[in-house]
């Protein structure tokens, strides 16, 4: 019986590996693209409530905001579930040292009020309870 290399051995097994698109660490492979999905499904509310937290702990103002209007919901699967919100956000009557972020309504003072379009990117591993921003960007409205 012939003896393999083990050099050989493992040159193979690389090049099986490779030939079957197996992919480099730390790269993402899409298994299926962004598709439009219910604001309402659990894991976009679960996403939508992390990007909110994200952004007020890095919100300089001193009030909470609040999404007012959810304008796009969508996932797409990969090694996590991404999800791509665009949404409508505006400042709230709640100043962050209250710790109420729940049920606070919009600024009516037009010299308070200030409203932004944001696009959010989150990868969830429901299975490991893990959130992470892929992409945070606003513009005021």
């Amino acid at each position: 019986m012939a003896r393999i290399c083990p050099g050989l051995l493992l040159w193979m097994t690389m090049a099986a590996l490779a030939s079957r698109g197996i992919q480099a660490w730390g790269s993402k492979k899409v298994t299926r693209e962004f598709q439009d999905i219910s604001a309402s499904y659990v894991y976009v509310q679960q996403a939508l409530w992390f990007a909110m937290k994200e952004y007020n702990e890095a919100s300089k103002d001193t009030y909470v905001y609040k999404v007012m209007n959810i304008l796009r919901s969508q996932e797409q699967v990969t090694d996590s579930l991404d999800y791509l919100l665009e949404v409508e956000i505006e400042r709230t009557k709640c100043k962050k040292t209250s710790g109420r972020t729940e049920n606070c309504l919009a600024q009516e003072d037009p010299q308070m009020q200030k409203a932004f379009y944001c696009t959010f990117i989150v990868a969830s591993k429901p299975w490991k309870f893990e959130l992470k921003m892929l992409k945070k960007e606003c513009s005021p409205i």
